[in-house]
């Protein structure tokens, strides 16, 4: 895959939907930011979940930035916006940290800011 590939992301905002083109090489939330979304987060290193957002459709992205991101978290269908970079086009829902943070207590994970 070319690091300058770009995929279709259709970010599901509180505010509607917003269509942006995200680039392989780059994490979602810079790319979002960088098309005009403003989307939550703190820490940017895919620790404090600020920027969870949860797969409406089924599609690839790289987590592997993320100092805390585990294997339940994709399984339900959860992405950390600030370190995942996409690998295909993905529909996502947006500003849903509280409920991540909930799935990861429930799970017995690190769930900061619970």
């Amino acid at each position: 895959m070319a690091d300058d590939e770009s995929f279709e992301v259709t970010l599901v905002t509180p505010y509607g939907p917003r269509v942006i083109a995200a680039r392989a090489s780059e994490h979602l939330w810079d790319e979002a930011k960088r098309a005009g979304v403003n989307l939550p987060a703190i820490c940017h290193q895919g620790r404090c979940l600020t920027c969870a957002g949860q797969l409406l459709a089924p599609g690839e992205f790289d987590p592997s930035d993320a100092v805390s991101y585990f294997p339940q978290d994709r399984e339900a269908g959860y992405i950390l916006l600030c370190t995942a970079k996409p690998r295909s086009s993905l529909r996502i829902r947006t500003h849903v940290q509280t409920e991540m943070r909930q799935y990861r207590l429930k799970c017995g994970l690190p769930a900061p800011y619970a």
